[in-house]
């Protein structure tokens, strides 16, 4: 499959088989990120993965899933992500534009996830506070997203909008 034809089929992924992710992958999506586009080549990001089955309920529970979509997306117990990488920006090394950069490593890590089978979910709504207690994060780094992985447990199609 291209690149082209790959990120036309990738789809948002919120359903999520519980088959663990090896851990070579997700040091694989880390790495392909850590190389994305940095404005000023500053490279301000920082990466944490989360797939300890004890941590993966805690990050969670800081997650607003699919705020907009009616009924909202939130996947049920089963079916819940069996990983996350959190990414960060130092705001220390970034006093602006970090975003660009995190916007660049997901995108990279989302379209090298989709080509190994696996599924994501873009989350920007967190709950920031709690996330940085729970992952113990110091303060001078911005909590920018989380990334959320596993199996697909669904096939989502693009439905034609009437009304747009």
């Amino acid at each position: 499959m291209s690149v082209y034809e790959l990120l036309l089929n990738r789809r948002t992924i919120r359903r999520f088989q519980q088959k663990r992710i090896e851990w070579e992958i997700l040091e694989k999506l880390v790495n392909v990120a850590r190389l994305a586009p940095s404005g000023s080549n500053l490279q301000p990001l920082e990466f944490i993965v989360v797939d300890d089955p004890e941590m993966l309920p805690k990050v969670f529970e800081t997650t607003r899933w699919a705020g907009y979509i009616t009924p909202r997306g939130i996947p049920p117990e089963g079916e819940r992500p069996v990983a996350y990488i959190v990414v960060l920006i130092n705001s220390q090394i970034a006093k602006a534009g970090g975003q660009h950069d995190a916007a660049a490593a997901i995108m990279s890590m989302i379209a090298v996830a989709c080509e190994e089978g696996i599924g994501s979910c873009w989350i920007g709504s967190i709950d920031r506070d709690s996330l940085r207690r729970i992952l113990q994060i110091p303060e001078e780094y911005v909590i920018d997203a989380i990334l959320a992985l596993g199996y697909p447990n669904e096939a989502p199609v693009v439905e034609e909008l009437t009304d747009s």
